[in-house]
């Protein structure tokens, strides 16, 4: 049986390292030949040299003009557009109640015009494809999580509704679209490897308390809910926001 994605192509956004890493990977495994963004230059090529036939396209696509860039300089080697995942993204922001107008358009330009730029950037070539777009979201734009920043849940609810609300649009062109909302999700520079290290046992009473599965999720857990939703076998799935939390939320 030939691979699930043999002959087909992927552009994964904010791949140089964890979940988006491991996506590329996973496509690549699979069959597919695979673009990696990021704006690390050194970070990227260093991927890249493991995935057969991968390329990176450097590029920040919070930025409109980048975003094009980087979906064309994809196009002119892979000839094609198949799969687009949106993985930018980062929970940081500032302390509560310091949030200025400023940050507020910081935070959403990382995790929700990354993926609105990137999606725009592509979608002549993705309906040409019959292609696929997931975006990487996060559990905290379906519930309060404590914690979190404000701006970053906002973000990502903006998110979820961009999904559900493109799903229409994109359908009538043979595109389909979903999200993949994660919660806790350890990989080596991730804010629970931190965590991890500095107090073990603080991890562990969190996830007895708030996570029936009482574990973290991995990178690989993620990449390989992409790649189903980016599959024939999810061809009927368009506007769904998938969790991946281990049973913490209860949207």
């Amino acid at each position: 049986m030939a691979p699930e994605f043999a002959g087909k192509t992927a552009l994964v956004t904010g791949a140089s390292q964890g979940i988006g890493l491991a996506i590329a990977q996973t496509l690549s495994a699979q069959g597919c030949r695979v673009a990696l963004n990021g704006r690390n230059v050194d970070r990227l090529n260093a991927a890249v040299v493991a995935l057969p036939g991968a390329i990176a396209v450097a590029g920040d696509v919070s930025d409109p003009a980048q975003a094009k860039k980087v979906v064309n300089d994809a196009l002119a080697t892979l000839g094609r557009l198949d799969v687009l995942v949106c993985n930018v993204g980062s929970g940081r922001s500032v302390a509560p109640g310091m949030e200025s107008f400023d940050e507020w358009i910081r935070v959403f330009a990382v995790n929700l015009w990354s993926a609105t730029n990137s999606v725009e950037a592509a979608r002549h070539a993705l309906a040409q494809s019959k292609g696929v777009v997931v975006c990487i979201s996060s559990i905290c734009g379906l519930e309060v999580v404590p914690g979190a920043p404000v701006t970053y849940s906002a973000a990502k609810a903006a998110l979820h509704a961009y999904v559900r609300g493109m799903a229409r649009p994109l359908g009538s062109e043979g595109v389909r679209i979903n999200a993949v909302a994660p919660g806790n999700i350890l990989f080596d520079s991730s804010v629970w490897a931190r965590r991890l290290a500095d107090d073990p046992q603080a991890v562990q009473t969190m996830l007895a308390r708030d996570v029936p599965l009482r574990r973290l999720g991995t990178s690989e857990e993620v990449a390989d809910l992409v790649a189903f939703l980016a599959s024939s076998r999810a061809a009927f799935a368009t506007g769904g926001v998938w969790k991946l939390d281990g049973g913490q939320t209860h949207d």
